[in-house]
């Protein structure tokens, strides 16, 4: 991604950020909110448009074929995702068919005994509380091993078993080669699951280090350096 640009009217809400994310790693997306962290998101998963700059997903322009690069990716939206009338498996049981999997049974099992959702597999979503919900939401990002996973906001209000659980989806998909993204405010969380981080404050980027670098107390100093 080159000089991405994002305008919703007078508002620049993404302002020439520039990102490279590599299949077999993760990348931390940092920042405060309103940083632009989500609508970079929505661009890289084909939701909304660019409205400047040079997109690619999966080696496919998000500009000209947005439906191949939907098809490339699994996305974890930041809100909303969910159908309120529908169950669990019944968000699967959808999924699958869309993608034309086959022998699916056993894998969406799997990942909705993780994330703790077994029991709840067959309940309508709109009783869900709100980490239930983002569990919900990453396993079905993570449910057809896509070759690129974005994820926003995958932690927040979740207890320690989804963080767990979300943590070894990451790993999962970099066993795979996938590239994966990660967008989150916090900072310790994302530094034990990414390699690369890419600091946004104001809709512009700041920073691209190494996970490393904002790790521990001396990388908290500098992360909110960056942010002040």
């Amino acid at each position: 991604m080159r000089g991405l640009w994002v305008r919703f009217g007078s508002v620049e809400a993404v302002r020439g950020i520039d990102l490279s994310a590599y299949g077999g790693r993760a990348t931390a997306l940092l920042g405060r909110n309103g940083a632009g962290k989500s609508t970079t998101m929505r661009v890289l998963a084909g939701v909304i448009p660019p409205t400047e700059g040079d997109v690619l997903v999966d080696g496919v322009d998000v500009r000209s074929d947005p439906l191949t690069v939907k098809r490339a990716v699994g996305y974890c939206p930041d809100v909303g995702g969910l159908v309120p009338r529908a169950t669990p498996w019944e968000h699967l049981q959808l999924s699958a068919r869309l993608r034309r999997m086959t022998g699916w049974e056993l894998r969406a099992q799997d990942l909705l005994e993780r994330f703790d959702l077994g029991a709840a597999a067959h309940r309508v979503t709109g009783g869900f509380s709100h980490g239930m919900g983002r569990r919900l939401a990453v396993v079905l990002a993570s449910f057809h091993e896509p070759a690129v996973l974005l994820l926003d906001e995958p932690f927040d209000g979740v207890d320690p078993l989804g963080v767990e659980a979300t943590q070894r989806v990451i790993d999962e998909a970099k066993q795979r080669g996938a590239a994966v993204l990660v967008s989150t405010h916090l900072r310790d969380l994302a530094m034990d699951a990414c390699e690369d981080a890419l600091v946004l404050r104001g809709g512009s980027a700041v920073a691209a280090l190494d996970a490393d670098e904002l790790a521990g107390e001396a990388g908290a100093r500098a992360y909110r350096a960056l942010l002040d």
